[in-house]
């Protein structure tokens, strides 16, 4: 290597080091929810309460907190979740799943509307929802886990840079970026894994009222078109987003058209491009800081 590439990957070292520090520094010291939640109403008829979970999934304070408000609102009358996700962290997924399982067994109808993308963990979600519902063209199943470790040892190594690590316990550091796992870490990795697949399959039996043969057959991070989820048991009937507010409407025995109750946020005046800024910075923060070790997640192009 030439003294002035050395250079170079210092300089870019360096920068990334500096580019980190001020997206920590920025998602710490400073607000990044400038605007409050107000609840919109569309419509005159009976309610139905529209819930949006977009994006990698992340966390789940905001769905289960909608969840747990309008299943005790006896003004609503049912739910429509609207999944777009290609999943993400492997507790979040569950969390939200046991909240729309609850929900449905108070029994307060609620449906799951797909969009272009529920695969993975938003489909563990979808699994506890009285009605799926899957346009043609959606992606769903996924039905897997994966884990991904990033490693620099050799880029360091060039760079001059050696890591010490002093630990106890064989394992406290497996999956660490700056050295090779060894053939015992990945296998204690892939056995985490297996258990938490082994969940992900329980569900979908259970829920779907498959065999476990063919949820296992199923089982290999496999996304499925619309139709064939449907024929295999996966996804209930196909509709569009409309098609599915009209099925939350009959299991909710609402007469005529519902109105939609869903939460908006409001952002001030004085900043009308901070949410955007916001949402970036936040997932900037997620991918640096939050990666979970085991995702549910569809890692195709999304």
């Amino acid at each position: 290597m030439t003294k002035s590439t050395k250079w170079f990957l210092g300089i870019l070292a360096v920068l990334s080091m500096f580019v980190v520090g001020v997206v920590i520094l920025l998602v710490t010291v400073f607000p990044l929810r400038p605007g409050t939640m107000e609840t919109v109403t569309t419509g005159s008829g009976e309610k139905l309460a529209v819930i949006e979970l977009r994006g990698v999934i992340t966390g789940s304070d905001d769905v289960v907190r909608q969840l747990k408000k309008y299943r005790e609102n006896s003004s609503i009358r049912g739910i429509l979740l609207r999944v777009d996700s290609p999943g993400g962290a492997v507790v979040p997924s569950q969390e939200m799943y046991e909240a729309v399982r609850k929900t449905r067994d108070s029994g307060k109808p609620i449906v799951v509307s797909m969009g272009s993308l529920a695969a993975s963990g938003g489909y563990y979600v979808a699994c506890g929802a009285s009605r799926i519902v899957a346009n043609n063209g959606t992606l769903t199943g996924s039905i897997g886990v994966i884990a991904e470790f990033l490693q620099v040892q050799e880029a360091l190594q060039k760079l001059g840079i050696d890591v010490k690590i002093v630990k106890s316990g064989t394992l406290k550091d497996a999956g660490v970026p700056t050295r090779s796992m060894t053939e015992d870490e990945r296998q204690y990795f892939q056995d985490l894994m297996d258990t938490v697949h082994r969940q992900f399959i329980e569900v979908v039996e259970r829920e779907r009222n498959l065999s476990h043969d063919d949820v296992l057959n199923l089982a290999d991070g496999r996304v499925f078109i619309g139709q064939q989820a449907v024929d295999l048991g996966l996804v209930d009937t196909l509709g569009t987003y409309e098609d599915a507010v009209r099925i939350a409407a009959d299991l909710a025995g609402i007469t005529g058209e519902p109105a939609l109750v869903r939460e908006r946020k409001s952002v001030p005046w004085w900043a009308p491009g901070l949410e955007d800024v916001t949402d970036t910075m936040n997932k900037l923060k997620t991918e640096i800081l939050e990666r979970p070790v085991l995702s549910f997640r569809f890692v195709g192009p999304y």
